[in-house]
């Protein structure tokens, strides 16, 4: 039996069972967007096929050093509630085989009950019912960069995180001649991302030393975001297996261009009539409806900044002429703006969501950046003016204008009254505390930029 072939806990038993398996990998996604898991004996799995089990709630209760949530208003989980186990349950339709693991398979899974409002995965499921009462399904595609470094965990901390040496030298994007030279690195990342149903659309060298770009192909935005999990999770494991290292940080360097995680998104009508966004009779083909999306996306766009750039570092590429917004902008196929529409045929017509970072969790970027459309729709809005030519280069509605930091962010997140509409008062709470912890835990730091700027001169 076909993994990907898997649709319920009957056929999960039944693959186990013909393949002989004594023990099956299961993981679920933090808030950080971190893959946490464990080894189950079959027995234990089966069970937890019928009846779910339970998974320590402090994986809602850390940040991505597994450093414990304190003097933040975090409710949910703590010292206070002694850290109880929580339920879950295993996604089926989730199984992969694991190209390297051969005597396993992998299954994604989800917080239950009261830790569902906080579970990312179970987060977009209630914005995905969302669009569906709406009479709407969604199609969503995730791109990202990453750099690619000739180092390991061991090496890169021994030097401080200075010097690494990333796999090939300078500014050479869309290069032919790096992609042959390391033909077989690219055909083994390719084959495994085959392998495991995350596969690739398009892969290129971007512009910086050792990055790359892969484009995922589209899929239902429930599949697009697992797969974009799993994208990273397992792009970093394969580089490790080979002596490498994958970084997903929004931006490593002071000389480079961040990372981006991209999203295309459209909608269609749920009775088969087709796409809710193609409209030829329109200007850019763009129906009414993918205008109000539009619109929702671009006018809570300052609102839900946290949701989308969740890291203290991811601020340090919205800045002008690095490929990343810095204010809630639209326009035609124009990549110095938040959002892009990309005119095209009913099956192609869709709005590239830019704001983004690599190191965003796909499932809470997913879920913002859907949800503000849809609220956009709900609420027939109109999208401020469209730009044309460089964006950077123009001036802006004060209102239009993106946070400058994780904790403005998380400060218009928690003061949202659309983000508790769209994702409930226990999921805005909760995570606007973890972004605050993680902001003050960066403020507890003294920078390498402020010692060489201060140490001697002030």
């Amino acid at each position: 039996m076909n993994p990907r072939d898997v649709k319920s806990a009957e056929d999960a038993r039944h693959i186990v069972e013909e393949r002989n398996i004594t023990h099956i990998k299961v993981g679920l996604f933090d808030i950080d967007g971190v893959m946490r898991g464990k080894y189950m004996s079959r027995d234990k799995f089966f069970s937890a096929l019928e009846s779910g089990f339970a998974f320590c709630d402090v994986v809602l209760g850390w940040d991505s050093n597994d450093q414990l949530y304190e003097n933040v208003d975090i409710k949910f989980t703590g010292w206070h509630t002694g850290y109880p186990d929580a339920p879950v349950r295993v996604i089926p339709e989730s199984c992969r085989e694991i190209p390297f693991e051969p005597q396993t398979l992998l299954f994604i899974c989800e917080f239950e009950e009261e830790a569902a409002k906080l579970c990312p995965r179970n987060l977009l499921g209630r914005v995905l019912d969302r669009a569906s009462d709406m009479g709407f399904e969604v199609a969503a595609a995730f791109e990202y960069e990453f750099f690619l470094f000739n180092e390991t965990p061991d090496s890169a901390r021994a030097k401080n995180y200075r010097d690494l040496n990333p796999i090939t030298p300078g500014f050479f994007g869309y290069s032919m001649l790096r992609s042959s030279v390391h033909a077989e690195l690219y055909h083994e990342l390719l084959g495994m991302c085959e392998e495991m149903d995350m596969p690739i659309e398009g892969l290129h060298t971007e512009t910086g030393p050792g990055v790359l770009e892969a484009a995922l192909s589209v899929d239902n935005a429930r599949n697009a975001a697992d797969k974009a999990a799993l994208f990273k999770t397992f792009v970093k494991i394969w580089a490790q297996r080979r002596e490498m290292m994958a970084t997903f940080m929004a931006k490593w360097s002071n000389d480079y261009p961040g990372q981006s995680g991209h999203i295309h998104l459209s909608l269609s009508h749920k009775d088969g009539s087709g796409s809710a966004f193609h409209d030829p009779s329109q200007d850019m083909n763009m129906s009414k409806t993918q205008r109000h999306f539009l619109a929702g996306q671009q006018l809570l766009m300052p609102e839900l900044t946290a949701m989308y750039a969740q890291t203290v570092n991811a601020y340090s590429r919205m800045i002008p002429g690095y490929w990343a917004p810095t204010d809630a902008t639209w326009g035609s196929e124009n990549r110095t703006t938040s959002l892009r529409v990309i005119p095209g045929s009913a099956k192609s017509q869709r709005v590239e969501f830019r704001l983004g970072s690599a190191d965003a969790n796909p499932y809470i970027a997913l879920a913002a950046a859907l949800g503000a459309g849809l609220h956009g729709i709900e609420n027939a809005l109109e999208p401020e003016g469209a730009i044309e030519g460089n964006a950077y280069a123009l001036n802006h509605p004060e209102h239009l204008a993106l946070p400058l930091n994780l904790n403005e962010a998380a400060t218009a997140l928690r003061g949202s009254d659309a983000a508790r509409n769209l994702f409930g008062d226990d999921f805005v709470e909760h995570y606007s505390s973890t972004r605050e912890w993680e902001f003050n835990e960066f403020r507890k730091h003294i920078t390498d930029w402020e010692m060489q700027r201060y140490f001697e001169i002030i």
